[in-house]
């Protein structure tokens, strides 16, 4: 596994590594140093040699530092010097290249530093983003894909045409209370590769500002819509869907369980997180219910849906079984005050 050391001046690399936790929990061979204001290069050079001494191996190493040419990368760089073959650095450190590159070590145990480190570029350019949008640089646009006679392809597809193998996939269907989000965005959708995120949800369908903050917290190259549930049973059962790859959004189990009953194959259902509301009981310390919660999940388990209580893919699985028999006990004691 690749060790990833996190260098800044000040306290900077500190913060970061504790963001990127709070999405992907606590990792090993991950590293932060700090230089700090009465510190010289040699300080920060022997953080970094006792962080890597740390590391269960020393063969790949990769620095993500904050500036380049400052002093945190000028000693990670005299570092480099007798690893240049397996060891690499990348600077203008920010959380999205911090979060691809613990993705990419993640989904692939055997990357090398040196394909970490391409992987993380794009990724925090993206990540650049300005509110309004027309306070972004201007850059040119490439010109649209041809199709063989030489034309723009269109972009409607006919009603009636089947892709692929005319029905959609989905690589995951997750119950979220906050729907879209940083655990979302960063774990699972590059866990699971989805092309497009759906939010099924007839509430938030109609609410534009939720809609709108759904679509921008969608990572680049990823499209996220928001769906009521009538349009998602159209979705379904529309083959021009073959090739899509979606991961599905719900707020709640009784959504899912209506969405199933309208025919969406969904099989297994990720629950991640439902935010307390009145009358809930505390399940666990993500995951508030009540009665009528507790009732749709026991249903949707004799539908022979599968349960996957994960918040992020590197947690392990909890027991849903369980988790439903003290949101039981609790209610029941709820109810006898």
């Amino acid at each position: 596994m690749v060790g990833i050391v996190l260098a800044s001046h000040g306290g900077f690399a500190d913060g970061i590594a504790e963001s990127a936790q709070m999405l992907f929990g606590k990792q090993d061979n991950f590293a932060h140093v700090i230089l700090k204001p009465n510190e010289g290069p040699d300080d920060i050079r022997g953080k970094m040699e006792k962080a890597i001494a740390s590391f269960d191996s020393q063969d790949e190493v990769l620095f993500l530092v904050d500036l380049w040419g400052g002093t945190p990368f000028n000693q990670a760089n005299a570092l480099l010097d007798e690893h240049a073959d397996k060891w690499a650095i990348v600077s203008g450190m920010n959380l999205p290249m911090v979060v691809e590159a613990l993705t990419q070590r993640m989904m692939n145990a055997n990357a090398t530093a040196h394909e970490i480190a391409t992987a993380v570029v794009q990724p925090a350019e993206d990540g650049i983003k300005t509110k309004p949008a027309a306070l972004m640089p201007k850059t040119e646009k490439a010109a649209p894909a041809q199709d063989e006679s030489g034309s723009a392809p269109k972009k409607s597809i006919p009603e009636g045409t089947v892709l692929g193998d005319g029905h959609i996939k989905y690589v995951l269907a997750r119950i979220d209370s906050r729907l879209l989000h940083g655990q979302v965005a960063t774990g699972w959708i590059p866990a699971m590769h989805p092309d497009r995120v759906i939010v099924v949800s007839d509430s938030v369908a109609k609410d534009e500002l939720r809609k709108s903050m759904i679509r921008e917290a969608a990572p680049a190259g990823v499209k996220a819509h928001t769906v009521p549930l009538k349009k998602m049973e159209e979705i379904a059962k529309d083959p021009r869907f073959g090739d899509t790859h979606a991961l599905l959004l719900f707020e709640n189990p009784e959504d899912v369980l209506r969405a199933i009953k309208a025919g969406v194959d969904i099989k297994e259902i990720n629950v991640g997180s439902m935010s307390y509301k009145d009358g809930d009981v505390n399940a666990n310390n993500v995951l508030s219910m009540d009665q009528k919660d507790v009732d749709t999940f026991r249903e949707l388990e004799k539908m022979g849906v599968k349960f996957d209580v994960r918040k992020v893919p590197s947690d392990n699985p909890g027991n849903m079984d369980a988790i439903l028999n003290k949101a039981q006990t609790l209610l029941d004691e709820q109810n006898k005050k």
